[in-house]
């Protein structure tokens, strides 16, 4: 197994709204000011985790509205009905008041709902006629959750609240212990209990920002997930357990070792030596699980991270063999200390790669169970598992489709990304897998609720930019066994590229797909660019193309050479998204004539005899060979020049730079080398690819560079002078 992807930047998502029938009573109550609370009831909601159906963005999120900063932030909805806004209280609280202090965009109809589940939901208050300013309602009722439900806006904005606060009073006495974790059983007939109930592991890798945990909790929970997997545990954890424990849900708290992520991630330790790393690892970890032991989110402890595969990228041979021999002892010494700390949770650590269990079973035999991350050989587990005679269970802490090191290439020899359809598939099959081996995988946590939009996104987020892939919809069918009701995404198939190996840059390529929505929604398109092959630019970017009917899009390329990665994105105005991506190679646009510079002596200002791929001599720009360039040195003004051997009609320049290129330069001719007149001029120059015609009849053609576009020097693969 390869390395895995980093985990991914949160972006946010829209939540999803329901409404229910609305109630009998109408009563409002307007007063200029947000009165003080009566004697018998205390504020609640205040700090408390919220989720709303849709903010307009980040600024104006749930949490927003129940700050305490009555004028300073709020919360604002999209602009349609209905809305909702509501908080948890973490129990259920007898509710005696709802302050709503409303800016300029309020609800004229709305009521006040509360709830034990987040789901089930009872009308406590029914306002109609509502004019904005504050809103001071008496309730009668009880309740964990406590909403707003707006069902009329007062104009054509959305919904907007500086503050919702709930006031009443709950029974102090603490809610029961959950009791200890442990790992029970025998040989090949473990168990998972909490409380002394079973319990199965069904869970997601958690990527977005702690701040947004009471935004997507819910959505987690709805999938049916009741468990979560962090890389890291620390003195910001802390509101990430809270969320999770008022959604019901459980945390394997994870502690980051280097080498960690398989490619040696964070730096090199040697183990064998490094004492002053070791031990202050062992006090940094022993720390927070004091801190953390108690908490009800808890599940276990996680030590490590991809760390026995990730030293191959440190050390080799026999140093390597030491390397792993005194990880895995270390890991055992962490696992000891949390025990002494904390004996009511378990603890693992995670590798990648089975040939690590050798090495934790005869160091680490403090560990309560195993952890790997697998993704396109995640039924090969079991099989190794049996085969390494190991004498405790694991769990799987990532898993899913395969990944870029598991698939074969493509035609432009970049990996292969599975479909849409094929990704799903991948999460049923692993979970398939975990739950196949019964008695010893204990659960999954399924890799990965993430929400960025990217290249690594597209490939493994359940919600990209908060769209829910078929993937989610498989995840949400494994863990809840629901066969279906769910609105799902548009499945795209047979996608396709023309030409995939040779579009030139600037110019246009298609792209053809078939589409369709199973619930006939109506579908919109994107078609988005990734240079992550071209440039190692992950990021998504949306391509200038225009639709040509039956499927089928024109899509400009880019100008920089290399291979890029097309995606069409199709959604539904559902929340939904089907995301198909293809590569496609970019080439210089081609130029009719013959190149007369072409292995034609080559002189310049300067070059790099040694950086990189150096040497970067000035023939190199002129030998018709894009894998090969000139360098110059770091400073301007520089100049190349060609020497084309006798007086030759020139009509057109190709110049393709390297990322280090001009941004202001000449192109000058000259019968003699001397005296040089200009024919083209530019400051605007932007790298890639420069198609330049001239008409000039010269024997030498020079580029005289006066200011570079980076800090480097300037570049050319290509220095091309076509007659």
């Amino acid at each position: 197994m390869s390395s895995l992807p980093s985990p991914p930047v949160p972006t946010r998502r829209r939540a999803g709204l329901s409404v229910p029938a609305l109630g009998a009573l109408v009563a409002s109550s307007l007063t200029l000011a947000a009165p003080p609370a009566q004697a018998a009831d205390t504020l609640l909601s205040q700090g408390r985790p919220a989720t709303s159906s849709s903010h307009e963005g980040d600024a104006y999120a749930a949490s927003a509205a129940v700050d305490g900063n009555l004028t300073g932030t709020r919360w604002s909805s999209q602009w349609s009905d209905p809305q909702w806004l509501q908080v948890d209280l973490g129990r259920r609280a007898n509710l005696g008041r709802a302050v709503l202090t409303w800016e300029a965009a309020y609800g004229r109809s709305y009521q006040i709902q509360a709830s034990d589940n987040g789901t089930d939901w009872r009308t406590l208050r029914t306002v109609t006629g509502g004019d904005g300013g504050t809103d001071d309602l008496a309730l009668t009722g009880s309740g964990r959750y406590v909403r707003m439900l707006g069902t009329e806006r007062s104009g054509g904005y959305g919904y907007s609240l500086w503050e919702f606060q709930v006031y009443g009073n709950t029974d102090d006495t603490p809610p029961p212990p959950t009791g200890a974790v442990r790992v029970t059983g025998s040989q090949g007939n473990w168990q998972l209990t909490v409380g002394g109930q079973p319990y199965t592991v069904k869970g997601l890798t958690w990527g977005p920002a702690i701040a947004d945990a009471p935004r997507y909790m819910p959505d987690v929970k709805s999938m049916g997930v009741n468990t979560i997997r962090t890389w890291g545990t620390d003195g910001g954890t802390k509101p990430l357990l809270d969320s999770a424990a008022a959604n019901g849900i459980r945390v394997i708290n994870g502690f980051w070792l280097q080498p960690g992520g398989g490619p040696g991630s964070g730096g090199c330790v040697n183990y064998v030596t490094d004492s002053t790393y070791r031990n202050t690892m062992l006090t940094e970890f022993a720390k927070w699980v004091e801190t953390y032991k108690s908490h009800p989110a808890t599940l276990m402890w996680n030590v490590g991270n991809e760390s026995v595969l990730g030293l191959q990228n440190c050390y080799s041979g026999t140093e390597l063999e030491a390397q792993r021999n005194a990880y895995t002892s270390f890991v055992n010494d962490v696992a000891k200390k949390i025990h002494s700390i904390d004996p009511d949770h378990p603890v693992t650590s995670t590798d990648a790669w089975t040939g690590a269990w050798p090495y934790y079973k005869r160091n680490a035999p403090d560990l309560d169970l195993y952890a790997m991350n697998s993704y396109g050989d995640i039924c090969d587990v079991q099989q190794d598992w049996e085969a390494g005679g190991y004498t405790k269970p694991y769990i799987i802490t990532e898993g899913g489709p395969a990944g870029e090191w598991e698939v074969p290439d493509d035609a432009n020899g970049v990996p292969d990304e599975p479909t849409d359809a094929q990704k799903a598939d991948g999460y049923t099959q692993a979970w398939n897998c975990v739950t196949g081996h019964r008695g010893v995988a204990l659960g999954a946590t399924l890799f990965h609720y993430g929400i960025e939009h990217d290249f690594g996104g597209v490939w493994f987020n359940l919600v990209p930019d908060g769209l829910k892939r078929l993937s989610y919809h498989a995840v949400k069918r494994a863990y809840t066994g629901a066969a279906g009701g769910d609105n799902t995404p548009p499945v795209i198939t047979n996608m396709a590229v023309s030409p995939a190996t040779a579009a030139s840059a600037g110019g246009e390529f298609s792209v053809r797909a078939d589409v369709r929505d199973p619930d006939g929604d109506p579908i919109t398109y994107k078609v988005l660019l990734s240079g992550n092959y071209a440039s190692g630019d992950k990021r998504l970017v949306e391509a200038r193309w225009r639709a040509t009917g039956d499927g089928t899009f024109a899509v400009t390329a880019p100008e920089k050479l290399g291979v890029w990665k097309v995606y069409l994105q199709a959604e539904d105005g559902r929340g939904n998204a089907g995301i198909e991506t293809k590569s496609v190679k970019v080439v210089a646009p081609p130029v009719t004539g013959t190149d007369v510079a072409l292995n034609k002596p080559t002189t310049t200002s300067s070059f790099q005899a040694s950086y990189g791929d150096c040497p970067c001599e000035p023939a190199k720009a002129t030998d018709g060979r894009a894998d090969t360039r000139w360098a110059s040195d770091w400073s301007d003004p520089q100049w190349i020049r060609v020497d084309l051997g006798a007086p030759t009609a020139i009509r057109k320049l190709q110049l393709v730079w390297d990322p280090a290129y001009a941004k202001s330069y000449e192109v000058q001719v000259s019968d003699d080398a001397g005296t040089w007149r200009t024919v083209h001029s530019t400051t605007t120059g932007n790298g890639d690819i420069d198609t330049i015609d001239v008409a000039a009849t010269a024997r030498h053609v020079r580029l005289h560079l006066t200011a570079r576009g980076t800090g480097w020097g300037c570049s050319l693969r290509e220095f091309g002078v076509y007659s």
